[in-house]
Parts: C-alpha cells; structure tokens; sequence
C-alpha cells in the first residue's frame, strides 16, 4: 500500500502453506528502498484483507471472486492424507479415496479442499481448525486430507501422510483487487513470474531511451579501420584531398630498381 508518493511501502498477505520467503527476498533485493510487511491471514480472510485494502495483494487459494479480483495461478498441490504412523494407510505410496471409504475422515470448518462430497465417514462433529483436526489424528480419532503444504505446516513426529492421486487439488494464485494494478504490484508480478530485472515491468527497472538521430549526429564519428577518422567532406581528418602524386615511392611514376 502506498502511503504517500515520497515513502511508498506495500503489504502483501499469505495464506497457511503458502512460503513467501524466495519473492520476498527479490524484493528487498530490487525495491529496497520499498518496505515488504508479510501478514498471515486464514484463507475466509484473505478476500477481506484485499478489498479493505489492508493488503495490497496476497497469496490466495483459488476460487476468488473475479468480477473483483485479478488473478495469475502459480502452482497445483498435491492432495495428500494425514495418519499416524503405525496406520495401514502407510503400507503404500500412493492410495485413492477408495482406499478412504471405511475410515472416519476429519472435515474442518476451514477446510481448503472444496468437497462436493467429502470421502469416508463422517465424524460426528467437525474440528473448527485444520491444527485442531491434526490433534484428533494423533488421538487416533480419524484421518485428515488436505494439501501438502498443509501437512508440513502442521508436522507431528507421529504422524505421516500419503497422496491421494485422484484427490481435488489446490491452486495457490497471486491476487489483487482488479482496479488496484499498481506500479509496485507490477512488479510483484514480475518477481513471481521469474522476471529478470531488466525484463521487470513497472518502476523498478526503466528500459534506456532509444537514441536520437541528432543525439547521434552530435556524437564524434568512429576512426575507419587503417586511418583517421573521415571528416563530412569525405576526406581524411586533417588533411584534403590526395594530391596526384602524394604518397607514392621515389620521385619517378617507374617500378623501384632491383638491388644488385
């Protein structure tokens, strides 16, 4: 968010599992005379955020709203499932939400996954919180499916967790409000696009303006190769025009003598 035009700074939001750290850094590198503040925000709260302009932009898990906000998708998760240890799940790298179908399966209030039909069984009342339906799972009390990011967010040593290959997946975006396409969030977009600084749009890097023809002219003319610069009459700095005979050997128009 721009503050004032001498001391500009901008606020860029994050929900869990997303890790800011690699575009941050770039930014501290090529702005760093513009202040970055990360806030961590729940993803029911990082529509909020973007619309009341607490944030500039943010790191959201898609859908958003795009009659309001623009969008460029980074990255898919995997969809993995969350166990303890010692579970039968863990016999195989990979499962389906077949293999899910006898097991009480956690469905949090905060859920990020977007079940049209949640697989397993139900439990009997659901966890308010992802972190509160990763202590049910080290009670024993079902299992969890959420994006990977997730799972190493929320890492237990007795826990562990497997892909679900045909899971619904996340799709983590860069998100700002539409008529909000500043200068400095173009040049976020540049960051995590992998933009190289003198490919950046926005302020950060201007491209050098193209030369003029009188810029040129006024400039001093290259030497040609082998002699003196030429001057705009087309002759030899310095000098005028050969002479008929300037600059030949001897003072005849003959062949030189052989030496004997």
């Amino acid at each position: 968010m721009t503050d004032s035009a001498d001391s500009p700074s901008f606020r860029l939001a994050y929900v869990p599992g997303v890790t800011p750290a690699k575009w941050v850094r770039i930014w501290r590198e090529r702005l760093p005379d513009t202040p970055l503040t990360l806030l961590q925000v729940t993803p029911a709260e990082a529509s909020d955020v973007l619309r009341d302009r607490t944030a500039d932009a943010a790191f959201v898990r898609l859908p958003v709203d795009r009659t309001v906000f623009s969008a460029i998708p980074l990255y898919t998760e995997a969809t993995v499932v969350v166990v303890p240890k010692d579970h039968l799940i863990t016999a195989a790298e990979e499962i389906t939400l077949d293999d899910l179908a006898d097991e009480v399966v956690l469905h949090p209030l905060d859920d990020v996954i977007g079940w049209e039909q949640p697989p397993g069984e139900a439990a009997f009342e659901r966890p308010a919180t992802t972190e509160d339906a990763i202590e049910l799972v080290a009670s024993n009390i079902g299992v969890l499916v959420v994006p990977q990011s997730l799972a190493r967010l929320h890492h237990r040593r007795d826990l562990t967790y497997r892909t679900v290959v045909d899971a619904p997946r996340s799709d983590i975006a860069l998100s700002w409000p539409e008529e909000a396409t500043t200068d400095l969030v173009e040049d976020l977009i540049g960051i995590v696009r992998g933009r190289t600084v003198n490919s950046t749009r926005g302020r950060a890097q201007q491209a050098p303006a193209k030369e003029t023809k009188e810029a040129k002219e006024r400039q001093p003319r290259k030497a040609q190769p082998g002699g003196a610069p030429r001057n705009s009459a087309g002759g030899r700095a310095g000098g005028g025009a050969k002479s008929g005979g300037a600059g030949r050997r001897g003072t005849g128009g003959g062949k030189p003598r052989r030496r004997s």
